[in-house]
């Protein structure tokens, strides 16, 4: 199942689209053996609605000054040592630069995170956050190779989706251990049945290389870049790879390069223990009072009860599906992915102790990727495709139940659940390629790293790690005393300021600037 460690990366704009919903042409073929991709011309047309694997919906709407958002399809090298063969379509979206011309710097290219989700349905989303860098780039992202509308993977239909989450990821005996580990196996057993082509050409190297391509057809010299959560990790590649082609970059929500899939998973399970701490204590310091503890260890006790009930007892959920644990605990995961959602969170918890899991379920299901009408996007499909991937590391059942109580000492309610999610390459068909990916970028200008002290999905710590690990004179590092996933779309001024001022006129930060 996709949880926090195997969405480690999943950015909080991605998580937001689907929630604000349900809280309120593109394709591959074979290369001519003469063409050269990067002589390829894009055609931009009008952006079509959202494919079922990009999350559905409706076609993006204009921008505030009128104009439309165009979209368009790049091909890349399926595999990247035989670039003559056959290729995949690239789903493309950008919207032109609003300021005049001879102030206009090239495209700037956007990765969310995920890994899997959406840039396509992302930045129309959230584009006017951008507005102010948009003076003078071409804001540009899109579907990376196996997401949404470029090569899709694909494992399960909706309706086995719906099961999949309704199983037991925290298993408490040799019966509910055995039914996990089944439908892992039968999961990643359907991503090969179904997408055995694309899955060993979905690694991060992969679509660095493709950013690469996308930044020679789009006409620049330098790539220009905003990578956020899982972005991070692209753009550290990228710069590992391309250090010569980097030109201004920013790393928001920074994912640690130095980290294990393990070391990962228990960082997460301390950082999300740390964003409920914070969101305990700022319940009850509320002058109206918290409606759901008197204290801030009474919230966290009281859901900690709420949970146990439904391991044994599910509750009403979204007819005709019941909140059971699993989905409750991705449920309050997914609230504290920002400040923004303490809201629903606390209205959530308040309702499940009153029989009512519908908040909570409907959070549960943004996690997943899962729409109001039931259609769920690729997100978990390229999520574990890339992750695994990527990832060498294998675990086993035993070894994950040694690891147990390290990670309930982390967090005694997330601790289970992500230790468990090790299991999700066991069986995967593809090998993972490293322990860790190697972003060190010798020769590369300077690149804006920030971290937020309150992340829970990308813990702050792994933002010095990033600066570190790419080299001497690259990492420039900023912290933002916050909460949340990310910084720039928490709308701090400082943040914005400092990432504005970089990416538009190529003022660097002082390193160790500090923004609350």
């Amino acid at each position: 199942m996709p949880n926090p460690a195997r969405l480690r990366a999943a950015a909080l704009t991605a998580t937001a689209v689907t929630l604000s919903v349900l809280l309120a042409g593109c394709g591959g073929g074979t290369q001519e053996d003469d063409e050269d991709l990067t002589k390829q011309k894009l055609s931009w047309k009008s952006c079509p609605a959202p494919s079922e694997a990009e999350g559905g919906g409706a076609a993006p709407s204009p921008l505030p000054d009128g104009d439309a958002w165009q979209c368009a399809t790049m091909k890349v090298p399926l595999d990247w040592n035989h670039p003559k063969g056959d290729t995949v379509g690239l789903a493309l979206i950008r919207a032109v630069a609003s300021g005049a011309a001879d102030r206009r710097i090239g495209s700037l290219v956007f990765n969310f995170g995920g890994p899997g989700g959406s840039g396509v349905t992302t930045l129309p989303a959230f584009g006017q956050d951008y507005a102010k860098l948009r003076t003078r780039y071409d804001l540009v992202s899109f579907d990376p190779r196996g997401v949404g509308r470029s090569d899709p993977v694909e494992c399960l239909d909706d309706k086995q989706l719906d099961r999949y989450f309704q199983q037991d990821a925290t298993p408490d005996d040799r019966a509910e251990r055995t039914e996990f580990v089944d439908s892992t196996e039968k999961f990643n057993a359907a991503c090969e049945q179904h997408s055995k082509k694309i899955l060993p050409h979905v690694r991060t190297t992969d679509a660095a290389r493709d950013m690469d391509l996308m930044r020679q057809v789009l006409g620049d010299e330098k790539l220009y870049y905003f990578g956020i959560s899982y972005g991070t990790e692209l753009g550290g590649v990228y710069a590992h790879l391309f250090p010569r082609h980097v030109g201004r970059a920013v790393f928001d929500a920074v994912v640690d390069p130095t980290q294990t899939a393990e070391q990962s998973s228990l960082g997460q399970a301390k950082g999300f223990q740390l964003a409920l701490d914070n969101f305990a204590a700022d319940c009850v310091s509320k002058a109206e009072g918290c409606p759901v503890g008197d204290t801030a260890e009474d919230v966290k006790a009281r859901i900690a009860r709420l949970l146990k009930d439904l391991d044994r007892t599910p509750i009403p959920g979204v007819f005709p599906r019941e909140l059971t644990e699993t989905a409750a605990t991705g449920g309050i995961a997914q609230a504290l992915y920002s400040k923004d959602f303490w809201e629903y969170l606390t209205e959530g918890l308040e309702q499940a102790y009153d029989g009512d899991g519908r908040v909570l379920m409907v959070l549960s299901d943004a996690l997943n990727g899962r729409n109001e009408d039931g259609k769920y996007s690729n997100i978990t499909a390229a999520n574990v495709a890339i992750n695994c991937a990527d990832d060498k590391p294998r675990y086993d059942t035993a070894y994950v139940e040694g690891k147990l109580p390290e990670f309930r000492k982390a967090s005694p309610l997330f601790g289970d659940y992500l230790a468990w999610s090790m299991l999700s390459c066991t069986d995967w068909p593809v090998a993972g390629a490293a322990d860790h990916p190697d972003v060190s970028a010798p020769g590369a200008p300077p690149i804006l790293v920030i971290g937020n002290t309150g992340d829970p999905a990308t813990p702050y710590e792994g933002a010095g790690r990033m600066v570190n690990a790419l080299g001497k004179g690259v990492g420039v590092e900023l912290t933002y005393k916050g909460q949340g996933h990310g910084a720039y779309d928490s709308k701090n001024r400082c943040v914005q300021n400092a990432v504005d001022g970089y990416l538009l006129d190529g003022k660097v930060p002082a390193a160790g600037t500090v923004c609350s």
